[in-house]
């Protein structure tokens, strides 16, 4: 039986945050599911088979920068949504990740509640 909604994906080392973002994505309208990988490494097979249609991607990951991983995403699948997510939240970091394809910055400290809300405008 197919799965109903969009595949989203979260990349991000902590695994309170991935607990996190499942409780307050699931079930949420428009998701049919949320994938998550812990690395660099790990994120590029799940983006090969799941080929997700947005990516909720940290800049510090433990094997490699989070904006390696978005310049590889949006080499390979420029169509794909990416939302960073991260706690360097200077202006260098979004102004990066803006000019390299990102869709919206969240930096976590202040701004992780509006997650839903964030996804939800691109749904």
């Amino acid at each position: 039986m197919p799965v109903k909604g969009k595949t989203i994906f979260a990349v991000d080392d902590s695994l309170f945050i991935l607990k996190h973002l499942e409780m307050m994505l699931s079930g949420m309208p428009g998701i049919g599911r949320l994938v998550s990988a812990g690395s660099y490494e790990d994120a590029i097979p799940v983006l090969e088979s799941e080929k997700p249609y947005l990516v909720l991607l940290d800049i510090n990951l433990p094997d490699r920068s989070g904006i390696e991983l978005l310049r590889y995403i949006k080499v390979r699948y420029p169509e794909m949504i990416v939302i960073m997510l991260s706690n360097q939240s200077d202006e260098i970091y979004r102004q990066r990740c803006k000019a390299l394809g990102a869709s919206h910055f969240i930096d976590k400290s202040t701004e992780f509640e509006l997650v839903p809300q964030i996804i939800s405008s691109f749904l």
